[in-house]
């Protein structure tokens, strides 16, 4: 035997303890450093961002109203009906509920979904139906199964935050697609239709809107289907507002209008049940063509199955709630609502220097902001700071929906706090207002 092979016999252990040493140390950290994720450190919610960034503070001598929360119920005046709170009684008395439920939600419950949402031109069965925490998980979901980091989604511009929440904190684009104050909020879908690209994996669709109040017409909600199906792009409806419409007006499901192009359609009880806390949503599956297939479906099994979603009580409720609901509550949520947005819009309209457009639905206003007039005033923020300090009136800028010098109006408060919030705006603007001086040469001729 050599000498050099003995030599590695005797010394093989301490060498390879020398090695194994030197690699502890270089995989050892020398410090701690723990960071968040690029997932946490891009995720931003709009609203958060800016609101958090003003100074709010209100005038001591005048009570505060906020005009800035999408809850209904948050004044108690808007209560759910007798029949839903007796549904959720009824499920907690029957002790079947106290389990985890399917990730998917309980067969049942989906079922009575299916039946509740089904139509003759978009039928639907319980593996239709994706039981969720919320629309927001919905949302969440349909994102996650349609996109992937790279692509991008096109977003209506106002629209709700949460949309471009998830999808950057995904690595998902956002592309914001126009909809026209001057039209009611229509899409204009020539902008629409130049943002698709090969990397366009969905296009948002929100009807009845947050934050506008607008309800989209059958005609127009077919030529937006027609700009999908021209580029093979499916669309996520939000439809949380659904059936949330004024008389006079009709809102169709998208599903219900579209021969081609699949669908996911998400809703929820969170509005026009008027119980947002309990976080009870859903997804409907409207394929087309089985353009979806198998897959979508499986991967919204398998996204479901990460963090069990929907209230297994809910679950339990939700038969009877869909079911038992009389239509007069209904009507009186939408009676309260068309009444409420009416004065609001009416004092508003006679004030110089706003402009605000009247809605067909859901629980909002959008009030423009003729700056030009408010020459003390940079922008929509600064407006509606002021507008807390002097007058403690709280409505939330439009730049949250990145729609600048506009402001947002929630109209479910009392009547008689709308109309003290309207009188205290028209002296906040009568204050602030000034003729811009081609109205003072107009007047000088």
């Amino acid at each position: 035997m050599s000498l050099t092979l003995q030599l590695l016999r005797r010394r093989g252990p301490e060498l390879m303890g020398s090695r194994s040493s030197t690699k502890l140390l270089k995989s050892r950290r020398q410090r701690w450093e723990v960071k968040p994720s690029e997932m946490a450190n891009n995720t931003l919610n709009p609203i958060r961002a800016i609101v958090d960034g003003m100074k709010l503070t209100p005038n001591p001598d005048k009570p505060m109203i906020a005009l800035s929360i999408g809850d209904p119920t948050v004044f108690g005046n808007l209560p759910t009906d007798g029949s839903v709170l007796q549904a959720m009684k009824d499920a907690i008395d029957s002790q079947k509920y106290n389990g985890y439920a399917p990730s998917v939600g309980y067969l049942k419950s989906r079922q009575a979904v299916a039946n509740f949402c089904s139509c003759p031109e978009a039928p639907l069965e319980a593996e239709d139906v994706i039981l969720t925490s919320g629309c927001s998980q919905a949302i969440d979901l349909a994102i996650s199964v349609l996109c992937n980091p790279g692509d991008n989604i096109l977003v209506p511009c106002p629209g709700f935050s949460l949309y471009k929440t998830l999808a950057v904190s995904m690595g998902i684009k956002v592309k914001l697609y126009n909809l026209l104050p001057e039209k009611s909020w229509e899409v204009d879908l020539q902008h629409m239709e130049s943002l698709i690209d090969e990397r366009t994996s969905c296009i948002i669709v929100t009807n009845p809107s947050n934050p506008c109040g607008s309800v989209f017409t059958k005609e127009h909600l077919q030529k937006i289907l027609k700009v999908a199906s021209r580029h093979c792009v499916p669309i996520l409806a939000d439809e949380i507002y659904s059936d949330m419409v004024f008389p006079g007006c009709s809102c169709p499901s998208m599903a219900s209008l579209s021969s081609d192009v699949p669908i996911l359609s998400c809703g929820g009880l969170a509005k026009r049940w008027l119980v947002p806390g309990w976080r009870m949503g859903w997804i409907l599956i409207h394929d087309r063509n089985n353009v979806f297939g198998s897959e979508i479906r499986q991967g919204l099994v398998k996204l479901s199955q990460r963090i069990l979603g929907a209230c297994s009580i809910v679950q339990g409720a939700l038969e009877s709630i869909l079911n038992n609901t009389p239509q007069s509550f209904y009507n009186k949520t939408i009676s309260f609502l068309k009444s409420n947005s009416e004065i609001c819009f009416n004092e508003l309209s006679t004030i110089p220097g706003l402009n605000p457009i009247m809605p067909s639905g859901a629980m909002y206003l959008m009030v423009g902001i003729d700056l030009e007039h408010f020459p003390d005033f940079k922008n929509d923020v600064d407006f509606t700071e002021r507008l807390v300090t002097e007058q403690s009136v709280f409505c939330l800028p439009a730049s949250a929906f990145e729609y600048p010098n506009f402001f947002r109006i929630v109209v479910t408060v009392p009547e008689e706090m709308m109309l003290e919030a309207c009188s205290r705006i028209r002296e906040f603007c009568q204050r602030h207002y000034r003729p811009c001086s081609r109205d003072s040469n107009d007047l000088d001729q």
